[in-house]
């Protein structure tokens, strides 16, 4: 089990280098990279004999389900009418259900206005326009999807990702931290009260910045 890159395993915490490009990438890329970054680089996953894999996006590991919508045909090739949806339909089609549970939670306000003649608050009208803009800017987002990998990584990417420069190695910072000081013996060293007795060390750290691959979020909901 583990990474392959044209047939080679790439083990981790490992620096390596890409036999076709050249670039030199550092140890902690594989830890820090997304779906997306190893399906662009050719890297694969091993799957151990659990045969593990994302049934929202996959049938099979490493195999994608589809991701555009498929006329069904007969068996001699003429349209039937019917469509097989893919997974861009699919997300879709959640985004409208999810949209629908956060309208519906002020929906009674919306028939209070119009049962007595009064306003709704500015505040939920705002609301549920940014609800409904949300929704619609997530549907065009699924629909920009190239392929399987970036429609999982836009839907269920991380926050935040580790900043590559344009070679794609890490833009890494100089953190200060702090941990107990150890004797010659490697025994943790304490004060006469018993408490640890703390030092400073540094430590590069990759620099993390929001992640552009993800969809956008949902409006916050209104307290």
């Amino acid at each position: 089990m583990g990474y392959l890159l044209n047939g080679q395993t790439l083990p981790l915490d490992v620096a390596w280098r890409h036999p076709e490009t050249g670039v030199q990438y550092p140890a902690n890329w594989l830890r820090l990279s997304t779906d997306r970054d190893r399906e662009l680089l050719g890297i694969t996953w091993a799957e151990d004999v659990s045969n593990s894999y994302d049934q929202r996006f996959y049938t099979g590991p490493n195999n994608p389900k589809r991701l555009e919508d498929e006329a069904v045909l007969d068996e001699d090739g003429n349209a039937t009418g019917m469509v097989m949806a893919g997974l861009k339909s699919t997300w879709k089609a959640k985004q409208d259900q999810i949209a629908a549970g956060a309208l519906a939670l002020s929906d009674w306000r919306v028939i209070k206005a119009k049962e007595t003649g009064t306003n709704i608050p500015s505040v939920w009208k705002t609301y549920r326009a940014a609800v409904r803009t949300a929704c619609n800017t997530r549907q065009t987002e699924i629909d920009a999807c190239s392929d399987v990998a970036a429609l999982k990584e836009l839907l269920f990417g991380p926050q935040k990702i580790a900043q590559t420069d344009d070679d794609g190695e890490f833009v890494t910072k100089t953190v200060t931290l702090q941990r107990q000081q150890t004797d010659k013996d490697g025994v943790g060293v304490t004060d006469d009260d018993g408490n640890a007795v703390m030092e400073d060390y540094t430590e590069e750290q990759p620099v993390m910045i929001a992640n552009p691959n993800i969809a956008t979020a949902w409006p916050d909901p209104v307290e």
